[in-house]
């Protein structure tokens, strides 16, 4: 699901890194909310809060929200350059680089809570932004713009044009093309809302507390094994069937 580009990409392809990062962004932001009262995967409320202060002329408390804007504005731009960089290199997978920076950012913020006090939430937060920064970046090129896992604002705007779609569509070809994308949506709401509750779960009943965001960063960690994993064991069987 990490490797496959272009052409060669398919709906199932879409749907698997969907349900990981979908996930993984859901438990992110309620860690965030939770633990800071701010939201953590997108900037939205965060450019709305930014523009009001400058309206009254509070330019400086406003400064903090134009911070959480520039550091998931920077984490899509870091991870796109660093795709782009390693771009050439056909021995490596040019998305590891950016969901092991993400992965480490995140255990960083939990070891971090285990031994001192967290003096400076907004730093955090501005990290948190970065990391989902740089995950949405990289799902959207790898998905070529299909996959968007950090923000649910465009996603259900989308599927409310594909339902209508779905309703006014006679061509069977691209009924079954639109059912195929709104099947990709819902998953990505769902899997978002379910790694929520699991977040929430763990940050309230269990008491993890900032420890909840490397549950996230192994699920990252695990899905990247299990796709390099997966692709050794393709080619070489491809490899033995050759020979045979």
């Amino acid at each position: 699901m990490f490797r496959h580009q272009g052409r060669s990409r398919t709906l199932k392809h879409n749907i698997n890194i969907a349900i990981v990062l979908s996930f993984v962004a859901g438990i992110v932001n309620v860690t965030g909310f939770l633990s800071f009262k701010q939201l953590t995967t997108n900037v939205t409320g965060h450019f709305a809060l930014f523009i009001n202060d400058v309206a009254e002329v509070e330019f400086w408390k406003g400064t903090i929200y134009f911070l959480y804007i520039f550091s998931f504005l920077f984490g899509s731009f870091l991870s796109s350059f660093l795709i782009e960089k390693f771009k050439e290199s056909k021995k490596l997978n040019v998305y590891v680089v950016p969901t092991l920076l993400e992965s480490f950012i995140l255990v960083s913020i939990s070891l971090v809570s285990n031994f001192m006090e967290m003096k400076y939430p907004d730093f955090i937060v501005c990290l948190l932004l970065f990391a989902m920064g740089l995950q949405n970046s990289f799902v959207t090129k790898i998905s070529n713009a299909v996959v968007r896992t950090t923000h649910l604002t465009g996603l259900f705007t989308d599927l409310g044009i594909d339902l209508s779609h779905l309703y006014f569509s006679k061509v069977p070809s691209f009924k079954a093309k639109i059912k195929a994308t709104i099947r990709l949506r819902v998953y990505i709401i769902l899997c978002f809302f379910t790694g929520g509750l699991v977040g929430g779960f763990l940050y309230t009943k269990i008491g993890l507390g900032l420890n909840t965001l490397s549950f996230g960063a192994f699920i990252l960690i695990g899905s990247l094994f299990y796709d390099d994993f997966r692709f050794r064991y393709i080619k070489a069987k491809r490899k033995y069937y050759r020979r045979i």
